[in-house]
């Protein structure tokens, strides 16, 4: 009993409409069938009346066929008005749809900026970017002190002690200066015309450049 006395909204009544328009093409369409089929048989008949040589009644089954036929374009004409109808009432029910959205994103919008403060929003910001430089600049700090704990003296002798074994087990040594010395084997005077192999300059220097010595 509850759904009887139930009030009707706008797609309801829409969708009612639709119905009705649906069918009233489906009968427009029916009609239409069935006037051509009596177009096909007053055809048949004035053909029959023209053989028989009956003109008077070729001349009223003709009548009779120019109307019908307009009466079939006229079926042709409505199909169209209805089908702009039904087009219409979709348009229209889209563009309510349409409308009532938009009315409840502006109501949303109104209710978010009357609690939105704008002042408030940007001194936020501005705290957080204040925030966020004082945490790179700590973390700056933090990093250039361990960096200062780690890179101690001894750790620079310690690798300066490693170059030098390097160095060692290559044949040169480090006494003050740079200086050449041979290859294994012993040291022999005039060593410049004998077969013994010397390392060059440049080679130490090279070597050097590799082990990072300046």
């Amino acid at each position: 009993m509850a759904s009887l006395f139930k009030k009707k909204t706008v797609d309801d009544i829409i969708k009612e409409q639709s119905k009705e328009l649906r069918g009233t093409q489906r009968q427009i369409t029916r009609d239409r069938a069935a006037l051509e089929k009596q177009e096909k048989q007053m055809e048949a008949e004035i053909k029959k009346m023209a053989k028989s040589g009956n003109r008077e009644a070729c001349k009223i089954l003709a009548k009779q066929l120019v109307q019908l036929r307009k009466q079939k374009n006229r079926t042709y004409a409505v199909s169209s008005k209805v089908t702009s109808m039904s087009t219409q009432t979709k348009v229209m029910n889209s563009q309510m749809k349409m409308a009532g959205a938009m009315s409840t994103t502006a109501k949303t919008m109104q209710a978010v900026n009357k609690k939105m403060d704008p002042q408030k929003t940007l001194k936020t910001m501005q705290d957080f970017q204040k925030e966020n430089m004082k945490m790179g600049m700590t973390e700056d700090m933090i990093n250039d002190t361990l960096d200062e704990i780690f890179d101690e003296s001894g750790d620079e002798e310690e690798s300066q002690d490693i170059v030098n074994q390097v160095l060692d087990e290559i044949g040169i040594e480090i006494s003050g200066k740079m200086v050449r010395a041979p290859a294994a084997g012993k040291s022999v005077p005039g060593a410049a015309s004998s077969k013994q192999d010397t390392i060059s300059d440049d080679e130490i220097e090279r070597q050097l450049r590799a082990l990072g010595v300046d």
